[in-house]
């Protein structure tokens, strides 16, 4: 799960402007504040980790993929 739009309202920063920041198109960044992309590249990442002043782990977070109930 991305916590891009999370980060982005503590941050009080706009979509446009992590885009202007990051030259990540407003495209891909909706993909990834939605949690609609199926993969990122590591060069995004690392722009966006810079940009936001934040860890990828503060920025991807691992969600259990299982159903509940299983073990």
């Amino acid at each position: 799960m991305c916590r891009l739009s999370e980060i982005l309202a503590e941050r009080g920063m706009t979509m446009t402007h992590l885009s202007q920041l990051t030259g990540i198109t407003m495209a891909n960044l909706s993909l990834l504040k939605n949690d609609n992309a199926k993969a990122i590249r590591l060069r995004t990442l690392a722009l966006l980790c810079d940009a936001l002043e934040v860890s990828p782990g503060e920025l991807l977070v691992v969600t259990d993929p299982r159903p509940s109930g299983r073990s």
